[in-house]
């Protein structure tokens, strides 16, 4: 979503539905909502930043990579890709956009249902690289970075979108929330016997200009409010029309952890011992 500021929509309701539940979901591009929905950006750029890495790495490998995007805008940035890159990625729709998008770039892209155990031997890569997973399984992480390799990562932090999925009644699972915490992530990757050497937090504003944007973003980010769909939530939906018409632009708050994590030179002889 874009930073700009947009203009009320004075279009019906039905309207909005209608276009807003018919367009595609697919992928991770967020463009449909430019002018309709903004997001601030955490400050430190996580795309600029995974270009870097990927430049020095080896042998590189993105989880959940969704429809490709940021892999690929950041091989732009980073002008090559490792002489290994790999990606995984869970959902059908979104394996076939990364699948044509980083497959003519040399990425083997790789179904996989986002859960143990990846499909990778031990210590395969020097870079492991993710935007928004969803779970993280950091002992995985761990079992394929080689030793001395880093697991570089921008994550949902906990609460994000709360006040929207409170307005639809979703349930919230504390337990999630509390796993999400930037202090609780840094404890699960020590556990993995990852270093961390970088953790940063940031919230950031969220808003919604018109009902179409809310049940566009509702259909994409279906973990916001599980199970929606515009029937199931009409009542709700009208509602939360009307109140953007009367008083302006829906306003939530998302959080993000950035988070980078390096497996310990001396990780090989202590994996070869637990063995």
């Amino acid at each position: 979503m874009t930073q700009e500021v947009a203009i009320g929509s004075a279009r019906s309701f039905e309207d909005l539905m209608k276009e807003a539940d018919s367009v595609s979901v697919d992928g991770w591009d967020f463009s449909w909502l430019d002018g309709r929905a903004s997001e601030e950006r955490p400050s430190w750029g996580y795309q600029k930043l995974m270009s870097a890495r990927l430049a020095s790495a080896s042998a590189a490998l993105d989880i959940q990579t969704g429809g490709g995007e940021v892999l690929a805008g950041a091989r732009r940035l980073a002008y090559r890709l490792p002489p290994y890159a790999a990606a995984t990625e869970g959902w059908p729709p979104n394996l076939a956009r990364a699948a044509k998008l980083l497959q003519p770039r040399g990425v083997t892209v790789v179904p996989h249902p986002d859960q143990p155990p990846f499909p990778f031997g031990d210590e395969s890569f020097d870079l492991v690289t993710s935007r928004l997973p969803s779970p993280v399984w950091w002992a995985e992480i761990a079992r394929v970075l080689q030793p001395g390799g880093a697991y570089f990562a921008q994550h949902l932090g906990p609460d994000t979108l709360a006040s929207l999925a409170e307005f639809f009644g979703a349930p919230c699972d504390t337990e999630l929330q509390n796993r999400r915490h930037p202090y609780a992530e840094a404890e699960a990757a020590k556990s993995a016997g990852l270093d961390v050497v970088d953790i940063r937090f940031e919230r950031l504003r969220v808003e919604f200009f018109d009902i179409g944007a809310v049940v566009y973003f509702l259909r994409k980010v279906v973990w916001a409010v599980p199970g929606f769909t515009v029937e199931r939530y009409r009542d709700r939906l009208r509602s939360l029309h009307q109140q953007i018409v009367a008083e302006g632009p829906f306003v939530t708050y998302s959080t993000r952890t950035l988070i980078e994590a390096r497996k310990p030179k001396h990780a090989e002889v202590m994996y070869d011992f637990a063995r």
